[in-house]
């Protein structure tokens, strides 16, 4: 089973996945490890990318989800899937994978990134993921203001109400 914890930078993708990875005992991976060179620089040099740019991330990304999935593996995701076609192209098994949305303000998260050292993602293109992101209604949307704590607990008690997982751990 997989759960791709999605938003913008700065929502806390790799914190909650890594947390809630580890409450579940799963493996845990982010998307910015399937970017290719060129887009990395890109986005260093304050350019955001096109969707040709994401094109060939967006294939990595769904050949390791379907590699996942083969092999039963449990893993959680984080990955920006800011449009509607990119969360489409990359769900195609809605049965074994949950999308978890950390939703929160333009400010909250412009904050974390100010705040974050050594990342190519810079604060500057922040609002160009907002000018993209298309909020979606078929995940557990949470608020990312919210503590840590209290996210992977509400994630794990609206996947456990959902029969995605079958046990409740706090």
């Amino acid at each position: 089973m997989i759960i791709i914890i999605m938003g913008v930078s700065g929502a806390g993708k790799s914190t909650i996945g890594k947390l809630l990875a580890k409450s579940l005992d799963w493996h845990f991976f982010d998307a910015d490890l399937f970017h290719p060179k060129a887009n990395i620089e890109k986005m260093s040099n304050g350019i955001p990318l096109s969707d040709a740019d994401r094109t060939p991330w967006l294939k990595r990304i769904r050949n390791a989800i379907n590699e996942w999935l083969g092999e039963h593996k449990n893993v959680v995701f984080a990955c920006s899937a800011l449009k509607k076609t990119y969360r489409n192209y990359l769900v195609t098994n809605t049965k074994n994978v949950k999308i978890v949305y950390l939703q929160g303000s333009f400010d909250l998260f412009s904050q974390r990134l100010t705040a974050r050292k050594n990342h190519f993602m810079k604060v500057e293109m922040l609002r160009s993921q907002f000018d993209i992101l298309e909020e979606p209604r078929e995940a557990i949307i949470v608020d990312a203001a919210k503590s840590p704590k209290e996210i992977i607990k509400y994630i794990r008690k609206k996947l456990y109400d959902l029969k995605f997982l079958t046990f409740s751990k706090s």
